[in-house]
């Protein structure tokens, strides 16, 4: 089973094709990716050509090594299909039986961690590679003999500390992430709580009822202005809007920065303020003949529009001259606004500490009917950064240099913005072809494992880490799953208890007490609670005489879906010595 049919996949399927896998009789390559092939996607996905963008990745995939290799003809199915909770309909208990081996292609850690818990589950051996530019890295995971991908994580990566992307960057990277942000900010979360004001009955309450207050009037102050303050009838308003929010964003906000912070300004110990890493900000004026400027109103003047389904317009010498011709009013520093300095400061950016109760009452009442809005709905502009006519990368660009030109930071192009904004790695052809040889030499040794050489030691496998650039290439055994005992038998995240047979509570019950001498007191299905000794009584004996795919339905109210041949189970156990025990999960076998 080939998991996504991007790079990786490509390389992968390819090499297949000349291995001769599922060449045989009854040998079967199933695929699955949802997307379709994009322009950009043609300079490292090599099963593609130009006339393929705009078809399904798998579908070409497949009808491409055919053509290398003949006898794949018939021999692969294609999906188009998410790897997710919501398709195990799909990739069900049937067919994970039905297939060999796992290899993943995929592109995010989520997806993969919810692979490899359905190999654990299923008992199948899952080959796992990934890239980043040079690097690359290859890891095996076979049943019961190497730890699961999941077992082991990366350390999470370093955030931004949010005081430093508000208000003090002092790097390229700073000012791209907070344009993203503005961007979310500006044009699809604003979008996102206009639709669910207008569609959720009683919406204040029912939606925010446990909402911080500072967060409530920032949400409600924005619905009311995407509703009425600053909704627009034209295109017009939308560059009103834009130049607006210029002035706020460039100017307004770092004279008050200034205002709170003057450059002279010294910390409690009497060094300066802004002392490096901080930049002293200088305010940026509006200037016409700026092209970094005008590209700004222009961006935002269309997206602003296209959140309310206007006509938008490229005529930069209009756009131009309008944004000159808006009146803006003369901006005073105010005294008591607090500007969060340290990342642990929990001082809002208002112009007091807390809330006051009038001002929610008012700004709820200054909200409109939604009634008087039945049908309307605004669009978010969710980020897509492939399309360069949407104005999304020419927005974060443009506002991304802005910040950095009120900071001093060196300007990133497009191509760059791009790059940070989108988080897109960089992938060689080189580094992606050799994690695939690598991983298909994995391949190999576990086909023949799986054809009668049962002599497996985990020293056969390898887990490769490659860097291309220096060149490294480190090879290592795989990790052994860790290990744990029960009533004196061994075992491991790959064991369960298996019953391969419906049977109801109470022999679930005896079979613990009979075949491991263990007192079973909890057990649970997900967040589900099946039996406890919390339970009264009279629903204790009442559940105990139901088969398990009877009291599922019962206690979850819904019933179990007809693909699902067994069910797992959590139990909780203690000994003769009343000690809790950990015991496997237990699968039960409720239909054939």
């Amino acid at each position: 089973f080939l998991v996504g049919s991007g790079a990786i996949g490509c390389e992968r399927l390819k090499n297949w094709a000349m291995m001769g896998i599922a060449s045989g009789p009854n040998g079967v390559i199933h695929i699955t990716d949802m997307d379709t092939i994009e322009k950009s996607n043609l300079n490292r996905q090599f099963l593609f050509r130009p006339s393929d963008v705009g078809k399904l990745k798998s579908d070409t995939a497949a009808a491409a090594v055919v053509k290398m290799n003949p006898d794949l003809q018939g021999k692969i199915v294609t999906h188009q299909d998410r790897v997710g909770a919501e398709t195990e309909c799909i990739y069900n208990d049937g067919f994970f039986e039905g297939i060999d081996a796992v290899t993943n292609a995929l592109d995010n850690v989520d997806a993969r961690r919810y692979m490899d818990s359905r190999c654990v589950y299923h008992r199948k051996p899952l080959l796992e590679s990934g890239t980043l530019g040079t690097k690359g890295n290859t890891q095996v995971v076979v049943p019961f003999l190497t730890e699961s991908y999941s077992a082991s994580r990366d350390p999470p990566e370093k955030s931004i500390p949010m005081c430093t992307l508000k208000n003090f960057p002092n790097a390229i990277e700073h000012t791209i992430q907070w344009a993203r942000d503005l961007f979310a900010g500006f044009f699809v979360q604003p979008a996102e709580n206009v639709n669910a004001y207008l569609s959720t009955p009683d919406y204040v309450n029912t939606s925010m009822g446990q909402t911080n207050e500072n967060v409530k009037i920032e949400t409600l102050t924005t619905i009311r202005d995407y509703l009425v303050t600053d909704k627009p009838l034209t295109f017009e308003d939308c560059i009103v809007w834009a130049r607006k929010n210029f002035e706020n964003i460039y100017n307004n906000a770092i004279q008050q920065l200034l205002f709170n912070f003057p450059e002279d300004s010294t910390t409690s110990s009497g060094q300066l303020f802004w002392s490096p890493p901080k930049r002293a900000p200088t305010a940026i004026a509006f200037d016409p003949s700026s092209d970094l400027h005008v590209d700004f109103i222009v961006a935002a003047a269309n997206l602003h529009a296209f959140n309310y389904g206007l006509k938008g317009s490229h005529d930069r010498e209009h756009i131009r001259d309008a944004a000159t011709a808006v009146r803006i009013p003369k901006f005073e520093p105010k005294s008591g606004v607090k500007i969060q300095v340290n990342e642990n400061d929990n001082a809002a950016e208002s112009g007091n500490n807390g809330t006051d109760p009038s001002q929610l009452e008012a700004l709820e009442a200054s909200l409109p009917n939604p009634a008087s809005y039945a049908g309307v709905r605004l669009i978010p502009a969710n980020f897509e950064k492939d399309d360069d006519t949407n104005f999304h990368i020419d927005f974060i660009t443009a506002a991304s240099n802005l910040r950095a030109s009120n900071y001093g930071i060196t300007a990133a192009d497009r191509f760059r913005t791009k790059q940070i904004a989108g988080k897109i790695i960089p992938a060689i052809a080189t580094t992606t072809s050799l994690v695939t040889g690598l991983i298909c030499l994995e391949l190999y040794k576990i086909i023949g494992s799986g054809l009668g050489d049962n002599k497996r030691k985990i020293d056969d496998y390898k887990n490769g880490f490659i860097n291309l650039a220096l060149p490294f290439f480190g090879f290592s055994e795989p990790i052994e799953p860790a290990k744990y005992k029960y009533n004196g038998i061994e075992a491991s995240e790959w064991d369960a208890i298996m019953i391969d047979r419906d049977v109801t509570l109470q022999e679930l019950i005896d079979y613990f007490t009979n075949e491991h001498k263990l007192e079973l007191s909890m057990v649970s299905s997900g967040v589900t609670l099946l039996y406890s000794p919390f339970l009264n009584r009279a629903k204790s004996e009442a559940r105990k005489s139901m088969k398990i795919s009877q009291l599922l339905p019962e206690v979850t109210k819904k019933d179990i879906e007809p693909y699902v041949k067994w069910v797992a189970l959590s139990v909780c156990c203690c000994d003769a010595d009343d000690e809790d025990v950990d015991v496997p999960d237990v699968r039960i076998k409720i239909r054939n």
